[in-house]
């Protein structure tokens, strides 16, 4: 997967607004729209740009309770790890799930309706998960800072 400066600029321009047109993408990066959507389409394609999404205030849609959920399994091996992964994809409440290093095996962002609600899926999803040794739940106070923006270098000039 590679890109240059151009590709560099579009994906600085869509990560702060993916609603703009190819347009005002193209006339921002010092291109026509037909090949600012040539671009686009190649970065999606290629995997550079993975999605397209917008971020919903979670109190806004009726899940006012935000999570932090470090999860570490029994023990690491990779059936255990892959059937976790999978179970973190097919879950409604986990909105982000890492596998990471450190004192925890993974990294949850769960949201929930209520505390109850909260408790009824950890029953369901954790408790009753024998892959699970141990949960440790951190409820979040406040988003301060929420969104996927990476930073951008621009590939030296050839």
């Amino acid at each position: 997967m590679q890109y240059d400066r151009i590709d560099a600029r579009i994906l600085e321009i869509v990560q702060k607004n993916n609603r703009l047109t190819s347009e005002v993408i193209g006339e921002m990066a010092g291109l026509s729209a037909t090949a600012c959507q040539r671009r686009l389409k190649r970065l999606r394609s290629e995997g550079i740009i993975e999605e397209d999404v917008s971020i919903v205030s979670p109190k806004a849609v009726g899940n006012p309770i935000q999570m932090l959920v470090l999860v570490t399994l029994e023990r690491e091996r990779s059936d255990i790890i892959d059937r976790f992964k999978k179970a973190i994809k097919s879950s409604g409440a986990v909105v982000n799930g890492f596998y990471v290093t450190g004192d925890a095996d993974f990294v949850l962002y769960i949201t929930a309706r209520t505390m109850e609600d909260y408790e009824q899926f950890t029953r369901r999803f954790f408790y009753e998960n024998k892959d699970v040794k141990a949960v440790k739940t951190m409820v979040i106070i406040d988003r301060v800072k929420v969104g996927f923006a990476v930073p951008i270098e621009a590939p030296p000039e050839e």
